[in-house]
Order: C-alpha cells, then sequence, then structure tokens
C-alpha cells in the first residue's frame, strides 16, 4: 500500500512499515487493507499460505485502517488499528478479528490503552443501546421519551471522559481522534474550539486534527445567532427550492433519510408539530440524505410528513450536509422568520416546546 503522503500529514519519512500476519482459521485465500485517512482508498490485498499474510509500505504518519477477510462471499473489515511504520505483527481468529493483536506500533498500544479505560462506559452504552432498541419496539412513547433522556445523559459522560483524556494527553493523536469522533454531531463551537486549541501543534496538524478544524469551521458558521447558509436543491417534483424561500416564517431545516430509523421514530413528533403550529407560521424544510428516490418517496408517504422536501439523492454526499456540517442523523436548524439560526438539535417534545415560546 503506497499511501499518498499529502493526504495523509505534512511531514515526510524515508521509513517504511511490515506487517506480518496470522489468521487462525484462515489457511488459504485473500487479506485486505484499507486506509481509512486516504478518502477512496483502494484496499491493498495480500495472499494467505499457510494461513500467513504480509504488507508492506510507507506512511508519513500514524493511520487508522481497516483489516478484512473474505467471509460468505463479501469482503468484511472487522479490525481497526493504528498502523506505523516498522515492524508489524498481528495474530487473532476469523471468528473474532475484532479482537486480534497488534504489537509493533506505540500508537496502537495507546489506542488499545484507551478502549481498555474506556470499557466501563462502553459496556454500559450497548446496554442502554438493547434497552433503547427493545423499548422502540414496543412503541412506548413515555418510556422511550424516558430512555432518550439517559441517552443523554449518558453521551454527556462519554464526552466527559474524552475531554478530560484530551486536556491530560495533549500530544495524543488518539486525543484528537476521539475528540472528532465524540464532538462532531451537534458541536458547541465554543466548546470544541477550546478543546482543539488545547492539543498540540503537531496534533492539530494531523490527519484528526484537520479533521476537528473542519467541523470547528461549519460549526462557528451554523452557529445559534448566525445567518442560516442558503442552499438551492429540487424537491420531490424535480423544482428547485431555496431555504431562503421560507424567509417571513420559523422553518426548521431537518436532515434524515428513509434508512435512518431513529429519523423515523422522529417524524412522529415533527408531524405533531407541524399540525399544530403550520397555520400560525411555521414550516418544515426536509433534506433528504437518500440515494434512491422511490425509497425517499415513500418513506415521505408513509410518514405522512405532508411539508416541503428536497435531496439531491448522492446520500451523505448532499450538497446541504456537507454545507452544514451535518455527521449524523437525524439533525435540524430551527430559522426565524429572519433567517438566523435560534436552535438546534431539537428532539422530541423539546420541538413542541421551542415553538411554543416563541409562537404565542
Amino acid at each position: 500500500m503506497q499511501p499518498d503522503a499529502k493526504k495523509v500529514h505534512p511531514h515526510t519519512s524515508d521509513s517504511s512499515y511490515t506487517i506480518t500476519g496470522r489468521i487462525s482459521g484462515v489457511d488459504s485465500g485473500w487479506v485486505y487493507l484499507i486506509n481509512r485517512q486516504i478518502e477512496n482508498d483502494s484496499p491493498d490485498s495480500a495472499q494467505i499460505k499457510n494461513g500467513l499474510f504480509g504488507f508492506t509500505g510507507k506512511l508519513t504518519a500514524p493511520s487508522f485502517c481497516l483489516l478484512g477477510i473474505v467471509n460468505r462471499g463479501q469482503k468484511e473489515f472487522r479490525l481497526g488499528f493504528f498502523l506505523e511504520n516498522g515492524q508489524i505483527n498481528i495474530t487473532g481468529n476469523k471468528d473474532s478479528l475484532d479482537e486480534a493483536l497488534v504489537s509493533g506500533s506505540a500508537t496502537q498500544d495507546e489506542y488499545r490503552q484507551f478502549i481498555a479505560s474506556r470499557k466501563p462506559l462502553d459496556e454500559e452504552g450497548e446496554k442502554l443501546g438493547r434497552l433503547y432498541e427493545s423499548i422502540h419496539a414496543k412503541n412506548d412513547k413515555r418510556l422511550s421519551d424516558s430512555i432518550e433522556k439517559v441517552y443523554g445523559a449518558y453521551d454527556g459522560k462519554v464526552k466527559e471522559f474524552v475531554k478530560q483524556y484530551a486536556k491530560s494527553h495533549p500530544s495524543s493523536i488518539i486525543a484528537a481522534m476521539q475528540l472528532y469522533e465524540n464532538f462532531s454531531y451537534n458541536p458547541d463551537a465554543v466548546e470544541l474550539e477550546k478543546l482543539y486549541n488545547g492539543l498540540d501543534t503537531s496534533v492539530m496538524k494531523s490527519f484528526f486534527g484537520n479533521k476537528i478544524k473542519d467541523v470547528l469551521d461549519v460549526a462557528k458558521k451554523t452557529a445559534i445567532g448566525q445567518n442560516a447558509p442558503d442552499f438551492v436543491m429540487n424537491d420531490t417534483g424535480g423544482k428547485p427550492l431555496s431555504l431562503n424561500s421560507f424567509k417571513g416564517k420559523y422553518v426548521l431545516l431537518d436532515f434524515w433519510a428513509s434508512w435512518c430509523g431513529p429519523c423515523r421514530r422522529e417524524n412522529p413528533a415533527l408531524v405533531k408539530t407541524y399540525r399544530e403550529y403550520h397555520q400560525r407560521g411555521f414550516d418544515i424544510l426536509s433534506v433528504s440524505l437518500d440515494d434512491n428516490k422511490e425509497k425517499w418517496l415513500a418513506a415521505v408517504s408513509e410518514d405522512h410528513l405532508n411539508w416541503s422536501h428536497v435531496s439531491d439523492l448522492k446520500g451523505w454526499q448532499n450538497s446541504a450536509a456537507k454545507l452544514y456540517g451535518i455527521q449524523a442523523i437525524p439533525m435540524n436548524f430551527l430559522v426565524d422568520k429572519q433567517g438566523r439560526i435560534i436552535a438546534k438539535g431539537l428532539r422530541g417534545e423539546d420541538l413542541g416546546k421551542k415553538i411554543s415560546e416563541i409562537i404565542k
């Protein structure tokens, strides 16, 4: 694998890495390696002979990579690890590849230690995830609202854990990675900038440091009090519709998709608020991150979303989603009559409460 150095890190190096590995239960076939820090990176491949495989290449900085094997005819990338120049050894089992041991990388050693220290939180999150799914399966709104609040409190604990780690490890790539992964959804620009500025300069210039900077730049432009960035996109009938055309109304700019379970579960709250306040100056503009028009339109109909909808059918490459820095959905922005953002990330009953405060 020969990554483009400009896409990974600004520094250069003449050293290289050599990976030797063994995956128990796989005596032949192919193993694949992909660098997640290179956009559209093509997987490198190595043949497995007598259970052994190897890769060689060059990196200019530690990079987060995925290792995978073919299972039932499909490539499954199940091991995520930090690769860096040097002698790297990977030992694992095909049935638990995500738990394979990676040695020879100091960055991976730190990453493994971080994951171990966060294990109690991860276990709590897994339990909440199972509870979340079981409650929603019962379609009990009272319990659903309760678990949403519990999940919010849990998210706060995770963020605080990551925040303290970053403060005590300012020169760590792992700290930057975790800040990016945990503070990119509905970021507080002031808080994120403070955390970003607390990192060492070398980490700021790293791959994950640059990703945080990108999120921060957009967060400042879409912060509460800022004018909502305008865009034009085709509606369900193929006609262009702009956000600015809603000026004079309170409008909720809602990002969602037909394939997004949490989005679909959130839709009844949107329907309720729309029905109650539409005649009093409230509207919704939904931006779909679908890439299939039929599925998009079917979901609009099934969920009774009787307001304006737009999409460029480019999935996560949706131009409006990029403009607003959307990292996860559902996500929304409440815009006032003058086109200013006055709230964001409103979920469940919080949306109705906010609208009731501004529309008397």
